[in-house]
């Protein structure tokens, strides 16, 4: 997952969900509107004492869910874990693919043009 600074999070604090167990928080994701219908799954982090619990996999299903209430058709993340979010759904693209995010938010990334995550979108 790539750094946030503080003021990105504020900025992006209602785009958020938390999932919480025995009142501790012990994951987060969000959904970040890009374009006209698209958005991307982002910051999705489980806490290491809870994975293997479907924590993850619940917080992109209710993030998806609620895109799709918003109008969102075409859903991607950008990824150091492909294989969970391929077991979700998403396949493997280009970045090119993805213009939208690489020419708007992509390319104020210290990594850009040498980005190492992994696109993904969800194909239904």
């Amino acid at each position: 997952m790539l750094a946030r600074s503080r003021n990105a999070l504020y900025e992006t604090l209602r785009d958020m969900f938390v999932a919480e167990k025995d009142e501790k928080i012990v994951g987060v994701g969000g959904l970040h509107i890009t374009w006209d219908k698209i958005a991307e799954v982002r910051t999705l982090a489980v806490d290491k004492n809870a994975t293997r619990q479907h924590i993850g996999s619940e917080i992109v299903t209710r993030l998806i869910a609620d895109g799709k209430e918003l109008g969102v058709e075409k859903f991607f993340t950008l990824t150091y874990q492909p294989q969970f979010f391929n077991s979700l759904g998403f396949e493997i693209v280009s970045k090119d693919d993805l213009p939208q995010k690489v020419w708007k938010e992509c390319i104020d990334c210290p990594k850009f043009p040498n980005c190492d995550e992994i696109a993904m979108v969800l194909v239904e």
